[in-house]
């Protein structure tokens, strides 16, 4: 019985999973940002390859 309440007081475990709960907010955050900023820089390349297309046919 002593070990049952012994378990139920220990806090030890509680870090971890407040731990592993700011990784995974952290981890997502990452993830939306690496998406919108590659969307981003996709739009911004294709506006410059087409920005070259267009010079190189002379109408700069």
């Amino acid at each position: 019985m002593k070990t049952f309440f012994k378990l139920l007081t220990d806090d030890s475990g509680a870090a971890a999973a407040e731990y592993a709960l700011i990784l995974a907010i952290v981890g997502s955050a990452l993830a939306v940002a690496a998406y919108t900023l590659g969307n981003t820089i996709s739009t911004a390349m294709n506006t410059a390859g087409s920005r070259i297309t267009t010079c190189q046919s002379g109408s700069c």
